[in-house]
């Protein structure tokens, strides 16, 4: 049983945003539930922080210079186990800082929002009883993910469930949650949200994404097309690519339809303000569209977890694919200018859609390791 008040660490990764604020979504839901005493760490940014700022910067090239061979890397690695050799050496990185961050913070569960799982090797070398939590912030599954020395999952799909349990992973250790996200995506806009733009109400709204470090291609083409047309109006974010934001500013900043961003927190109102994005397919921008209820077009994904969350997407009717300006405008056309496809896929969304999610795994997570209970009192030693 708990004595105090618990504390929690979830640990992340910032290659690209998501992780990041999939646990900031974790932690304002636990502090909503009366859990204060929550930190965060990113293990190799703390552990090797040269060895991080490679890997990123490799990771972030992949996706622009070589996503066929990034591609390939995730797919022929995506059945690995865990106990294979290159697992067991990724697992590995960061164990002694991780020993000396359970040490100081002394938590009584630790959820991981990105797959570098050195707690189960920690666990078994210490002795230490520590509950684990694995929230899995794709549409699809790597087996970085999976061990089985995780006591909990938590998924965006029924079909993720049924990939761990093909795996081996028990049904019991799987929740199909959604992916956590700050509380503000979903709701209504307000008079401050209308105040970020102004926007031609006679107009369809196309928000444009390239993600955090603003790596998705072909924007500039997209938008002087869009703009080209009448029934049309852009707001583009380029997230922290200021020479994107540069040229787009300085090619197409005057035009009365255009609005531009750079890196902004207001993700979720811009969202409420427009009536679909085009976005690469992260797993937590994928989930802020559905819970947004916009229409989703991908463009240029990259091959690995980014294609495969869009090609999930796309087979349930949500997200549509392209790869090239034309048939990506086209695709917009056919569905913002069709109010009967519009409504069915509105109703497609409203199927997959969970924007309870950080709340439901915070109260599930309370419910199984952190409230005293005869049940559990037993079968559960906490630090």
């Amino acid at each position: 049983m708990l004595s105090g008040s618990p504390k929690v660490l979830i640990m992340y990764a910032s290659y690209g945003e998501g992780h990041y604020q999939a646990s900031k979504a974790l932690e304002a839901s636990f502090h909503r539930s009366g859990i204060t005493d929550v930190e965060l760490l990113d293990l190799m940014a703390e552990a090797h922080p040269l060895l991080n700022e490679m890997t990123k910067f490799v990771y972030m090239q992949s996706f622009k210079t070589m996503p066929m061979l990034y591609g390939w890397v995730y797919n022929a690695t995506k059945d690995l186990q865990p106990d294979t050799s290159l697992l067991s050496v990724l697992n590995s990185l960061g164990m002694r800082k991780l020993e000396q961050a359970i040490a100081s913070i002394e938590p009584d569960l630790i959820i991981h929002t990105f797959p570098q799982l050195a707690m189960p090797k920690l666990l078994k070398k210490t002795g230490l009883k520590l509950p684990l939590i694995n929230i899995v912030t794709d549409f699809d599954l790597h087996g970085r993910w999976v061990h089985p020395g995780v006591d909990r999952y938590y998924v965006a799909t029924e079909e993720l469930m049924q990939d761990l349990v093909r795996r081996g992973i028990p049904a019991e250790r799987v929740l199909v949650s959604g992916i956590p996200l700050k509380p503000d995506f979903g709701r209504s806009p307000s008079m401050a949200t209308e105040q970020l733009c102004r926007l031609d109400p006679s107009r369809r709204t196309i928000l444009i994404m390239a993600g955090a470090f603003g790596v998705m291609q072909g924007i500039r083409d997209i938008c002087e097309t869009l703009l080209a047309k009448d029934n049309y109006q852009v707001i583009a974010v380029c997230g922290r690519n200021k020479e994107l934001h540069r040229k787009l500013d300085q090619e197409l900043g005057q035009h009365p339809h255009f609005h531009l961003f750079g890196y902004i927190s207001e993700i979720a109102q811009l969202m409420q303000l427009s009536h679909c994005i085009v976005t690469k397919p992260g797993g937590i921008t994928l989930s802020e569209s559905l819970v947004s209820r916009l229409p989703i077009f991908v463009y240029r994904p990259v091959p690995g977890q980014e294609l495969n969350n869009a090609l999930y997407l796309e087979s349930k009717g949500i997200a549509h694919i392209a790869n090239d300006p034309g048939t990506l405008i086209r695709q917009i056309d056919g569905l913002l200018l069709n109010e009967e496809r519009l409504a069915h896929v509105y109703g497609e969304i409203d199927l997959v859609r969970r924007p309870e999610a950080a709340k439901t795994i915070v109260n599930d997570i309370i419910e199984q390791w952190l409230t005293p209970a005869p049940s559990l009192a037993g079968s559960t030693s906490l630090l």
